[in-house]
């Protein structure tokens, strides 16, 4: 068995693996001399919470807490899981003892921690067989149902952390402001965009349609491919392929964000999850962040160039694909 951290949800960023990309990112390892997507290889994920509490939170009340957050992951009708509360454990949720467990660490060293994810996996199939989820009791927390006022909302933290542990890993789909300290969000279409809400706030419950086409895409069912599309193509800047360039397919007709990275030499990118109809494909540097809240620092994202909007609509057909999406981008 192998283990990997990965998902460290922080209040100004989160420092996490790079993975294989259609739309939205999916976490990825290296098992036998090949990349893997994380998943589980079968449903339940049978879960284990930590017998333990923090100030002004109860341990069965982070219980119900996580299972909400596995409860909005299970409500997507195009993604096939499901999850399982087991009991109560004395045991540490970073115990690396062959079980799920969830629950309170306190972890002054990570003073801009709020929670990670790790993982075991499975070293011939790449399936993963165990998955750890701790929350910082360093900081303040809370369960009420509109949030209180200083308080981290654990329930949003845990939305964030159960979509990691089910292999998704961040979302660009999110805007902030720099401010002493970290960053504060202004806004996100993705639970999965790695910076958290202030506390007092519990806008990162509800999950949006990246994180949905994010998680159908790892475990569809029967009809998602069969009703949705892609859209694939390159970013290319003087000729040469852009790495880490954001792609973003917007649907003028429902709202509806999905968005990807351009990750080859070449510059190519695909967006898939998408509903049928047309879209409006824009393209940008990845410069509202930490790059390494979403690669590896050994990349080579580049940041050099301005945002663009592709010149045309895209028409996404169902069950199949629009190729050649070509953007040619201009450096700043």
């Amino acid at each position: 068995m192998k283990r990997a951290l990965i998902g460290l949800l922080v209040t100004a960023l989160i420092v996490g693996g790079s993975a294989p990309v259609e739309a939205y990112l999916k976490l990825g390892a290296r098992v036998a001399g090949r990349t893997v997507t994380l998943r589980w290889g079968g449903f339940p994920v049978r879960y284990f919470v930590t017998d333990r509490s923090a100030t002004g939170v109860s341990a069965p009340q982070v219980q119900q807490a996580i299972a909400r957050a596995f409860a909005s992951w299970q409500a997507i009708d195009s993604a096939q899981i499901s999850a399982e509360f087991v009991g109560f454990t004395t045991a540490n949720p970073v115990s690396n003892d062959g079980r799920t467990t969830l629950g309170f660490v306190n972890r002054p060293d990570l003073d801009r921690v709020l929670g990670a994810t790790s993982f075991t996996l499975d070293d011939v199939t790449g399936d993963v067989v165990e998955s750890d989820i701790f929350f910082n009791s360093l900081f303040d927390w809370s369960v009420a149902p509109n949030g209180e006022a200083n308080r981290f909302d654990l329930e949003s933290i845990a939305v964030h952390e159960v979509g990691h542990l089910l292999g998704l890993a961040h979302s660009a789909l999110g805007e902030t402001e720099v401010r002493p300290g970290g960053r504060r969000v202004l806004g996100s279409e993705a639970v999965m965009f790695p910076v958290a809400f202030s506390a007092g706030t519990i806008q990162g419950r509800a999950i949006k349609a990246d994180d949905i086409a994010g998680l159908s895409d790892i475990y569809p069912d029967d009809e998602f491919r069969r009703n949705t599309g892609s859209v694939s193509g390159r970013v290319t800047k003087s000729g040469q392929g852009v790495i880490g360039a954001h792609v973003t397919a917007y649907n003028p007709k429902t709202g509806r964000l999905v968005a990807s990275f351009s990750l080859s030499d070449d510059g190519s990118f695909t967006i898939a999850g998408l509903e049928p109809g047309p879209h409006v494909l824009r393209v940008e540097p990845l410069d509202d962040g930490d790059i390494e809240s979403f690669f590896d620092a050994t990349l080579g994202v580049d940041l050099n160039f301005r945002p663009t909007f592709y010149e045309r609509l895209v028409v996404v057909p169902r069950g199949g694909g629009t190729r050649n999406a070509d953007i040619v981008v201009q450096p700043k």
